[in-house]
């Protein structure tokens, strides 16, 4: 093992969150060193980025490159198609009624995966390195951490975006609180004979969402992608169905709203878990995406989260400019600022899919009656939307800040 290159910030993880991060800091003018495998295969994930998270990529000067890939979230529409004696009608949202042309976007995992490692490999500030980190220990003035490889390194602070299994989490020993659902994601890209109007559609179904979100078209098709969650057993199932015949059943839940169709790419199995740590943040070490917070896919709030844990890293840094950005008043912040907005999103996320698997008629009722008063009243509506997609209450600035109708 060779000398230890040395950095201000070493992130562990080359998912989009912990890219993503490399060039927030690098744009501060703050050195960084990325260590993580690099997955760009096409497989059937794609990621909806809303308001505030397409704000952060416009002022990372990101999004000129994205936009050619993504597909408008201009409308959603929610259908009770749980069976309850409390089932309402579809609950249709436009990004138009709080003042948006969209909610957000929806693309590819693997082309936002190949766009950001482009855009680190050109930045001077950012190094990129295609490994794993095997140990990491922390000093009182520095972090020190090598990779599987034998590289080494030594950095002021350790951002762990690497996953809900993080080894940087570990050797801090940050506790989590995890749990299971009994559920699978089935994740699919799909091509379909009529036009997705640039509308989310999710079914609410006893097993949990049925979600298609709109792509781009590609080659003369329409195009959407799917998340599933339904019971082990089931997804044993339909893993061993042909593409043809798991097509059939994918058509029969959208009720043919999308007419006729097939499976593009593969197809994706995920089991469903939730995880928070005790604490976002320690001696020079801050956690990011699914190191910090695991959820199920609904509302489509991982990556989103994950970009605000980005946001307020940034506001921090600029807030601390000439501090040594891993001593405690920086991670101190760090903790604090995430504890609320994560806590909030994962008990509500939690509790609706509880909801839908509660095959008791009080709870039936309530999530109905949600629904309608959504549907109804007005103020209550806008704001939930206004939450969903542009959160103000604890939100970055960077993320808040207002943006012209195009």
């Amino acid at each position: 093992m060779g000398t230890a290159a040395k950095t201000e910030i070493l992130i562990a993880g080359a998912g989009a969150v912990g890219l993503l991060a490399g060039l927030s800091v690098a744009r501060l003018g703050r050195r960084a060193i990325i260590v993580g495998r690099i997955e760009t295969r096409r497989l059937a994930r794609t990621v909806a980025l809303f308001d505030g998270s397409i704000r952060l990529l416009q002022a990372l000067d990101l999004w000129p490159r994205l936009a050619p890939h993504a597909a408008p979230l201009a409308r959603m529409c929610i259908i009770d198609d749980t069976g309850s004696l409390f089932r309402t009608g579809p609950a249709f949202f436009e990004a138009s009624e709080i003042g948006l042309d969209q909610f957000g976007w929806n693309l590819e995992n693997a082309d936002l995966i190949g766009e950001l490692v482009r855009e680190v490999q050109a930045h001077p500030n950012l190094t990129l390195i295609d490994g794993l980190l095997a140990d990491v220990s922390f000093a009182d003035d520095h972090v020190a951490a090598t990779s599987e490889e034998g590289h080494a390194f030594e950095a002021q602070l350790l951002v762990a975006a690497d996953g809900r299994h993080s080894l940087g989490r570990k050797a801090a020993q940050i506790d989590v609180r995890e749990w299971t659902y009994p559920q699978i994601a089935l994740t699919a890209l799909l091509a379909h004979r009529r036009p997705h109007q640039n509308t989310s559609t999710e079914f609410h179904t006893r097993h949990g969402p049925f979600t298609l979100v709109p792509l781009p078209p590609k080659d003369g098709q329409n195009r959407s992608s799917l998340v599933w969650m339904m019971t082990p057993e089931e997804a044993e199932r339909r893993k061993a169905l042909t593409d043809a015949d798991l097509a059939n059943e994918i058509e029969r839940q959208a009720q043919s709203m999308l007419g006729k169709i097939t499976l593009l790419v593969g197809r994706g199995i995920f089991p469903m878990q939730g995880m928070t740590p005790d604490r976002f943040a320690d001696h020079r070490i801050l956690l990011m995406g699914e190191a910090a917070h695991v959820f199920p896919p609904i509302g489509a709030q991982g990556l989103n989260l994950g970009l605000r844990d980005i946001a307020h890293l940034s506001e921090i840094i600029e807030e601390n400019i000439s501090t040594d950005i891993g001593d405690a008043t920086p991670t101190k912040a760090y903790d604090e600022r995430r504890r609320n907005d994560v806590a909030t999103r994962s008990w509500g996320i939690d509790l609706l899919n509880r909801s839908l698997l509660a095959p008791y008629l009080p709870v039936d009722f309530m999530r109905g009656a949600g629904l309608v008063g959504l549907s109804l009243l007005k103020p209550l509506r806008h704001f939930t939307m206004r939450e969903g997609v542009t959160p103000q209450f604890g939100a970055p600035r960077i993320m808040r800040a207002a943006r012209t109708r195009s």
